[in-house]
């Protein structure tokens, strides 16, 4: 009697699957980097969170620091998506409407009070500030290419590459504020769409200013 054909055992997991346990993960991740630190944080008590194990953690991320990335890259992902389709003939400032903060929101995953510690956090913490500045550097490409269509230009051309970088220094500028801001007037606390866009908004106008 011959043993049947094929693979046996648990089936692999889909790709969105993996996504969500990386967003499992990252959001476990940061709930215990705010509560008791960077340091504090070991891959077990991280993948005991989720209810996996610590080898699971390492299999998804290099690093406890690198378990964030998805929450820091997850809103950039939301802007690069709204700049392919926004209109050539409304001015980018109007890109930071309610509508675009809700979803920011909703992509990062923490509550404001904790996300705002978190950005806090990569000014103190050098591993969660080379994540953090990666995310972006990597997203900047992205940017640019959305931008190059809306202007009909080539992808390589300089312009959209450095309206991409006024563009990305602007948004992380607008985020490291608000979240430092909140600390100081005690108002720590999930902000509001119309707060989110605002803010967002008044950082791209400053860039769109250019330099006199």
């Amino acid at each position: 009697m011959t043993a049947p054909s094929g693979r046996t055992g648990r089936p692999p997991l889909t790709e969105a699957r993996k996504a969500e346990i990386r967003l499992e993960i990252a959001r476990a991740a940061v709930e215990l980097f705010v509560t008791q630190g960077v340091a504090a944080t070991t891959g077990e008590q991280i993948g005991q969170a989720v209810g996996v194990s610590a080898r699971t953690v390492w299999r998804y991320f290099p690093s406890k620091e690198n378990c964030v990335r998805p929450l820091f890259s997850a809103g950039i992902d939301v802007i690069a998506a709204r700049l392919r389709e926004w209109p050539p003939g409304r001015p980018l400032e109007e890109l930071f409407d309610p509508g675009l903060a809700a979803g920011l929101l909703a992509a990062t995953g923490p509550d404001g009070a904790t996300g705002s510690a978190l950005v806090r956090l990569t000014r103190t913490e050098p591993g969660l500030r080379a994540i953090w500045l990666q995310t972006y550097a990597e997203a900047e490409p992205a940017f640019a290419r959305a931008l190059a269509d809306r202007a009909g230009l080539p992808a390589d051309d300089l312009r959209p590459m450095i309206q991409a970088a006024m563009l990305n220094a602007a948004l992380r500028a607008a985020v490291e504020r608000f979240a430092w801001r909140s600390l100081e007037t005690g108002t720590d606390a999930a902000p509001g769409d119309a707060e989110v866009a605002e803010t967002l908004r008044s950082a791209l106008a400053i860039a769109a200013e250019g330099v006199s």
